[in-house]
């Protein structure tokens, strides 16, 4: 056989196993729109006959977070399971749009396909001349096609699509992301870490007041809280994703701090703060490589 024969005996073969998964893809995606349908007729679930949008939305930030948690711990054997859940929050949406005659499934995946589209036009279209031969051209190219379509919404601000119920660290970084595409951001490290320091000294400023306003505090960790976020995006952390391990950590620490004061035979409030300390120093010991 010639190199030829066996490059078009592969390419055939990798058609056929591509064209299967398509068929297999568009099947399973058939049979969960189905039997969304089902739960949602006149004999199926009442549970699920009985949700509205806005019902749906905690179970959907919950499905998301359990999708970013099972990235996070590496346990993607899990993860098919957990993209499922989340998928399942799309299709209910889409079915109850459906019912009441707003827009179906179609609508939605093929609105994301044009949009992607539109903003990939290095891809799939004539580019606006602004090469994206690396990953940071192509996000530059990106940002300029999302800036185009805000102007065709007549939006006034880069503010103005932010959603309000982004988890709060979550949308300060995207904020000052906005802010510093037209050039509003430090270029360099010194000045946001001299805000941090600037913002702590306001906090005990307001907090050592003669008599403390707890509203002015708020407003000063407010503050001190996106400066914060503000180092995480210029050393490209995801503010959101570093508190979550941080919580993690701190949860599993603690859990062996109880257990040491369990092992002592001792409640908690028989403690000092002092040995309750050393517990906690011996938890980061076992767990300092987490």
């Amino acid at each position: 056989m010639s190199n030829s024969d066996a490059n078009t005996k592969g390419n055939v073969k990798t058609n056929s196993l591509a064209e299967n998964q398509w068929l297999e893809s568009r099947q399973a995606l058939s049979r969960l729109l189905e039997l969304m349908q089902t739960l949602r007729s006149d004999n199926g679930c009442a549970w699920d006959k009985a949700q509205t949008y806005q019902s749906i939305v905690p179970h959907t930030l919950e499905e998301a977070y359990e999708v970013a948690e099972t990235i996070e711990l590496g346990e993607l054997d899990e993860l098919p399971g957990e993209l499922g859940d989340l998928l399942f929050q799309v299709v209910f949406y889409a079915q109850i749009a459906r019912e009441e005659g707003r827009f179906d499934f179609a609508q939605v995946a093929n609105g994301i396909t044009d949009k992607l589209t539109r903003r990939h036009p290095h891809i799939f279209g004539q580019s606006l001349g602004v090469p994206a031969d690396n990953a940071q051209q192509a996000l530059g190219q990106w940002e300029a096609l999302k800036q185009q379509e805000r102007h065709a919404k007549a939006q006034t601000s880069l503010m103005d699509d932010i959603p309000l119920a982004l988890p709060a660290l979550t949308r300060a970084n995207k904020i000052q992301k906005r802010a510093a595409s037209v050039g509003f951001d430090w270029g360099e490290l010194p000045p946001v870490v001299d805000k941090i320091k600037e913002e702590i000294d306001e906090v005990l400023v307001e907090v050592n007041c003669a008599n403390p306003d707890k509203a002015r505090i708020e407003d000063e960790i407010g503050d001190l809280l996106f400066a914060t976020v503000n180092l995480a995006r210029h050393l490209k952390i995801n503010p959101e994703q570093a508190l979550r391990g941080a919580n993690r950590k701190f949860a599993k620490r603690f859990r062996g701090v109880e257990q040491s004061v369990e092992s002592s035979g001792r409640a908690f409030d028989e403690h000092t703060l002092e040995q309750l300390e050393d517990y906690w120093q011996q938890a980061k010991l076992h767990t300092k490589d987490d």
